[in-house]
């Protein structure tokens, strides 16, 4: 069973465990990189990365989706910004991890969202993590358990700040970040995968 450690104020704490299972749960690291690298990263792939403004259908109509997005296969095929090479190395020195792909989220205000979602499992490969690295404005996730009595871990993730995520949470788990109102600025998340050959594009 899985054992929730539930966030209240989470600012300026160590690292620190927030779900425990047999693949490490999920954790979570403010902090990682300190601010002035991390604010140097966070203008750099703002300017540099080739953002992307989807559409996808739902339900009889065509919607924007609520973010910019990009993406970069790490096996040297794709030539990475200097910050995102910088950042996969200290991420990948953090955690062991083959990474083999990172995804960029651009939230761009309080209005720039992801709904609660699980990874698909079959583009990633069993054993290995999902591992973020937060860049900009703090925002707030929300981590529920698909289980009654369906507990929430709400936490702000800060600039500089790493949250891991186990293969096994994407069973038992979904995760967001939830729109605010409350006056938020642009915030880039770096997703770092390990797909399987096919999905590492």
């Amino acid at each position: 069973m899985h054992a929730a450690h539930f966030a209240g104020d989470l600012f300026s704490q160590g690292p620190r465990t927030l779900i425990d299972d047999a693949e490490g749960g999920c954790w979570y690291h403010p902090d990682f990189i300190d601010h002035a690298r991390a604010s140097a990263w966070f203008e750099q792939l703002r300017d540099s990365v080739d953002w992307r403004h989807q559409q996808r259908p739902m339900y009889d109509r065509i919607v924007d989706v609520p973010r910019l997005t990009s993406g970069y296969a790490l096996d040297g095929t794709d030539v990475l910004p200097d910050a995102l090479a910088a950042a996969h190395a200290a991420v990948r020195e953090r955690t062991g991890v083959p990474f083999t792909h990172v995804g960029l989220n651009f939230y761009r205000d309080g209005n720039d969202s992801v709904a609660p979602h699980n990874d698909k499992l079959a583009t990633l490969i069993p054993g290995h993590p999902i591992v973020l690295l937060s860049l900009g404005d703090p925002r707030r996730m929300e981590i529920r358990a698909k289980q009654p009595p369906h507990n929430v871990v709400r936490i702000d993730l800060e600039p500089g700040s790493l949250l891991s995520m186990s293969h096994a949470m994407q069973s038992a788990y979904d995760h967001g970040i939830p729109k605010t109102k409350h006056a938020v600025g642009p915030r880039i998340s770096l997703a770092f995968r390990v797909r399987p050959p096919k999905d590492n594009a």
